[in-house]
């Protein structure tokens, strides 16, 4: 890796330390993508409605940790796809690349910031998922799927995470509370560098 590139790392990690600082003492939020969305309904009746359309995998409402949408601004020519390359295609744009390589695929494993070891169980089409490994700070068994649409020309990314098991942190209510602050603040930045990116991609 290039003195430039890690430098610029540093200090992408430099300036998003103070948001996560102040966005963990607030309470865990649902990100508005505006008025084309309502926020999925919690308890039972949200497995359904949470289910990718190829309906690989159900999200089930009692381990379903979070999921925000951001607005991505308009790009009237992108496809959700191209904004999915993107990032796929250079992810050093992701804000926790850490040691992973710049272009990731589907079975890939590496580590992000901090030595985090995770697997990309899914890259293709207009979806990013993600799933950590034993050694992660968050345990094993989190899946972060990053999902990107577009309504007439404005795009839009939503990020759901869940748990194959219950982990201390997510059974202590603070610590729950702090770690999905944490991440709106986290996957925010990710959304306002790809508003950039997606007119290169």
């Amino acid at each position: 890796m290039s003195r430039e590139r890690r430098g610029a790392r540093r200090a992408l990690a430099l300036a998003v330390a103070p948001c996560l600082v102040l966005v963990l003492a607030a309470p865990a939020a649902r990100a508005d993508a505006g008025p084309r969305r309502a926020a999925p309904p919690r308890g039972p009746s949200h497995t359904a409605g949470a289910c990718d359309p190829g309906r690989e995998r159900c999200l089930d409402a009692e381990r379903l940790l979070y999921w925000y949408d951001y607005g991505l601004g308009v790009h009237p020519f992108t496809t959700p796809e191209a904004v999915r390359r993107q990032l796929t295609n250079h992810f050093w744009l992701f804000p926790v690349s850490g040691g992973c390589p710049d272009r990731v695929r589907s079975g890939d494993t590496c580590d992000l910031l901090g030595g985090n070891p995770v697997r990309v169980e899914s890259a293709a089409g207009a979806r990013l998922q993600i799933a950590t490994l034993p050694g992660h700070d968050l345990g094993a068994g989190l899946h972060i799927r990053f999902t990107f649409t577009r309504s007439l020309g404005f795009h839009y990314l939503d990020v759901a995470a869940w748990q194959d098991r219950e982990s201390s942190c997510t059974r202590s209510v603070p610590c729950g509370a702090a770690s999905r602050a944490g991440a709106w603040a986290l996957w925010r930045v990710l959304a306002a560098t790809l508003t950039v990116s997606a007119w290169a991609a």
